[in-house]
């Protein structure tokens, strides 16, 4: 059966979407470039004042010149419209199951938009740029531009082309329902790593109009507020896209080993907290975490209670940032590799046994003894390597003149080595083809029957050593039943003899509910079906929640991802490796921008450097010195 002729059944297409959807899409996706290239072009060209005249508003009210502040305010409208967009859709899928198409679910239309402003703020900026500054980079027929503004126009478009990619990926392997396919770390990596091109941006802007920011600085009234306090809103928005993917882990649905999840905490409370307190100054790293949990918490509350969602959780990192804070008060943040490295260690040790302490309160999935001591290795490690690259990009941002601590030759590499060493450490995943006989309990009979379960493993010993084991119920239609009746949609089961479990809350077996028993241990994730519906689409069969059953574990992604069928291997593995490509780009930019910023920063002795809160820090200190370390 075709995609088309099972949507007309009622059954979303697993596969790509009916060209009527994505032709009409890529028309208007190509107008919109033609429209974006042609504005540029007329304003280089001196006909588009109209562009000018919104620019020289946002220069007046932001302190900045107009191309860092337009590109910047659009920038930050477009990530909270994506991220918004970005968490409503997971929520979505995790209820519903597959969409019919890209515009046929309501949470598409901010991902969209979001990704399309990002890239078209970046285009902007190199657009308004036309100061042919010596620190800028020289792009072909633009002559010199902002560093920023370039590395926001390449993580925007990188992102943006990941949107039609997507369904050319479903088209050739079917649907990954996971945030760790290819196109959709190129969307989610591309939209968090724009934080960062907007900050050094926003830094390129303050250096050269200095006069200006700093007569916004001193401005009465919600400007000079906003401007004194950009850079802590920057800090927080770079935490809360270095927490994007965690998010399979924050819904309770990881596909990929537990050891991820307190190693992506450690590894963004190292770079975003340590940045935001060497940059902001006092209070930074905990103003930081607070604007991450307003927002975090803003979305959580409107996509669970209000829209009617999946429960969105989060880390909480008060006590990472409380730990930063404190450190500081023993090691200046004058010596900011120093301080990066402390912060780290602090981060890494006291910060994660906090955050496992928030994750027996709030977590989906709480993190087990079993998780250690690799869990406590990586996250100690991530952290480490966080603090010090955190150390460096906080460094790189200060304003000119500050004091700048020299790095040790090959620190910051070795950081960089260790931070890709240890997400390379936890990739490998095994399954162990154990047994269960699972006996279901009815609770519910009728048409929306729910069951109980008593689950016996063979061997015994299979789940002893468990990081999680529970029943999972999923993408049943309306995303409702969790929130009134079960309370949560992942159900843990409790042990009540040697490799006997059982479950304490009803979870369903009807309709298009995929319930599943899954088993994941510190390096091995299984899973086998209570209950699943047959789908055509697939296709696949149907299997049936029988008063009493023996099957085998299969592998985890097998049955999550049972739509992700077909397809070369040879092309899925060039597709990752695209994509590692794309990630080296990325991160060598935003690193190159960094350096760069570094490296060019003013030392005229004639004016003492302001913090980000446009107070005088004292007397001028020789940048890249070792009296600059003192």
């Amino acid at each position: 059966m075709t995609p088309y002729l099972t949507l007309a059944a009622g059954f979303a297409p697993a596969r790509g979407f009916p060209p009527s959807q994505v032709i009409p899409a890529s028309i208007v996706a190509i107008l919109l470039t033609a429209g974006v290239a042609l504005a540029a072009v007329r304003y280089r060209q001196g006909r588009f004042a109209a562009l000018g005249r919104v620019a020289g508003r946002a220069e007046r009210f932001s302190g900045l010149p107009g191309w860092a502040a337009l590109p910047i305010a659009m920038t930050t409208i477009s990530l909270v419209i994506a991220v918004f967009g970005f968490y409503w859709d997971v929520a979505w899928h995790i209820d519903k199951g597959r969409d019919d198409g890209p515009f046929s679910t309501p949470a598409h239309y901010p991902i969209i938009i979001g990704l399309l402003g990002i890239a078209i703020a970046g285009v902007t900026s190199l657009t308004l740029d036309t100061d042919d500054h010596p620190h800028g980079i020289r792009i072909p027929r633009l002559g010199r531009v902002s560093v920023g503004g370039a590395l926001l126009t390449l993580c925007g478009l990188v992102a943006l082309a990941g949107f039609p990619l997507d369904d050319v990926w479903h088209t050739l392997f079917g649907q990954d329902v996971t945030l760790w396919g290819p196109t959709h770390i190129q969307m989610i990596g591309g939209a968090s790593l724009a934080t960062i091109a907007a900050w050094i941006l926003r830094e390129e802007g303050t250096r050269r109009a200095p006069d200006l920011h700093r007569n916004a600085l001193d401005r009465p009234g919600m400007s000079g507020r906003l401007t004194r306090y950009a850079d802590i809103a920057v800090g927080g928005a770079v935490l809360i896209g270095l927490s994007t993917l965690q998010g399979e882990f924050d819904f309770g649905v990881p596909q990929f080993r537990a050891v991820y999840h307190p190693l992506l905490i450690m590894l963004a409370a190292g770079i975003a907290l340590v940045a935001a307190r060497v940059r902001c100054g006092r209070g930074g790293a905990l103003a930081a975490a607070f604007v991450f949990i307003v927002v975090r918490g803003s979305l959580t509350l409107l996509i669970g209670p209000v829209l009617g969602r999946t429960t969105l959780h989060f880390p909480l990192y008060l006590a990472e940032a409380l730990l930063v804070e404190l450190v500081a008060l023993v090691v200046s943040t004058r010596r900011q590799i120093l301080f990066g490295a402390v912060s780290g260690l602090a981060i890494g040790t006291v910060g994660l046994a906090a955050e496992w302490g928030w994750s027996q309160i709030w977590m989906p999935l709480p993190w087990r003894s079993s998780m250690w001591p690799l869990g406590a290795v990586l996250g100690f490690v991530a952290a480490l390597c966080g603090g010090v690259l955190g150390g460096a990009m906080g460094r790189a941002l200060l304003p000119p003149g500050a004091a700048r601590q020299r790095s040790p030759r090959m620190l910051l590499p070795l950081a960089w080595a260790g931070a890709f060493a240890v997400i390379a450490i936890a990739m490998p995943m095994s399954a162990h083809n154990y047994k269960a006989t699972v006996t279901l309990h009815d609770v519910d009979s009728g048409p929306q029957r729910t069951v109980l379960a008593t689950v016996r493993l063979d061997p015994p010993q299979a789940a002893d050593n468990a990081t999680w084991f529970n029943l999972t119920s999923w993408q049943g239609g309306d995303g409702m039943f969790q929130s009134t009746i079960v309370g949560q949609w992942v159900v843990p089961l409790h042990k009540v003899a040697p490799g006997v479990y059982e479950s304490s809350t009803p979870v369903p077996a009807y309709g298009k509910w995929k319930t599943l028993l899954r088993l994941a241990t510190v390096n091995s994730l299984q899973a086998l079906p209570i209950y699943m519906p047959a789908d055509p689409a697939i296709p696949a069969k149907g299997v049936a929640a029988t008063p009493t059953f023996t099957r085998t574990f299969v592998p985890d992604k097998q049955i999550l991802q049972r739509e992700a069928v077909g397809g070369s291997i040879a092309l899925q593995r060039a597709a990752y490796i695209l994509l590692g490509l794309i990630g080296l780009i990325w991160i060598a930019g935003i690193a190159f921008g960094l350096r760069r910023l570094d490296r060019t920063a003013d030392t005229d002795p004639k004016d003492p450097p302001m913090n980000a809160y446009g107070v005088r820090t004292g007397r001028r200190l020789r940048t890249g010195t070792a009296s600059a370390a003192v």
